[in-house]
């Protein structure tokens, strides 16, 4: 799942220095904020079944949606009131899944995490530095993000050996690719009505990369 589709969504523009500081300040602070609601949730869904996982999950997806409207509609305090319902009802989604993993061993899930906040890290300050224009390479993720999406709902038919692995590694480079563009449109957006999608855009890049390390590191021996 993806917060936006196109640039045109927030307004591609220079700005000033200025401007791109605040806007990056206030995306990242959202950033912040949704995990910490994110975590409140998965911590009051860790006993949940997966189907109500689904069921949270589905209302996630609605708020986001509700989002992109409000911020075409420049109503900020909806916007961010928007994305705490979608910070909650995500944790809620994946409370589940985090415990299963958290249970079968701690150590990777810390892991997990410290890595995710590498790998957000260095690819989140390449993108924000680089001058090339990545919109190119944000469109073929999006098809290439499509395309994971359809094999991990045909290996959960089809037995396909090493799929689980195959999925996570394939995850991990199409959301490296999706990290550099969204941290390089904090630098080129002028919109500051846009900060709310954007954080969740950059949230959901950093949830994926977890998921998809937590499945890696519970592998290792």
């Amino acid at each position: 799942m993806r917060a936006h589709d196109t640039s045109e969504d927030y307004g591609i523009g220079r700005g000033s220095l200025a401007e791109r500081g605040t806007l990056f300040g206030r995306t990242m602070g959202l950033v912040a904020l949704t995990t910490g609601f994110f975590t409140l949730g998965a911590f009051l869904g860790r006993h949940l079944s997966y189907g109500w996982g689904w069921v949270f999950f589905a209302l996630s997806f609605a708020f986001l949606l509700g989002m992109r409207f409000s911020v075409k509609a420049a109503s900020s305090s909806a916007s961010v009131g928007l994305l705490v319902a979608f910070g909650i009802t995500m944790g809620l989604a994946t409370g589940p899944t985090v415990a299963y993993y958290e249970g079968a061993d701690p150590a990777r899930a810390w892991e997990a995490a410290g890595a995710t906040a590498l790998f957000m890290g260095g690819l989140g300050a390449a993108g924000y530095a680089t001058r090339r224009d990545l919109s190119a390479l944000g469109r073929v993720a999006l098809w290439a993000l499509v395309a994971l999406l359809i094999f991990g709902v045909v290996s959960i038919f089809v037995s396909i050996p090493g799929s689980s692995l195959t999925y996570s590694i394939l995850g991990l480079v199409v959301f490296a690719a999706l990290v550099l563009v969204d941290f390089q449109r904090l630098r080129t957006v002028r919109d500051i009505d846009a900060a709310p999608l954007m954080a969740a855009s950059i949230f959901l890049d950093a949830l994926n990369v977890f998921l998809f390390l937590l499945n890696l590191f519970r592998r290792r021996d």
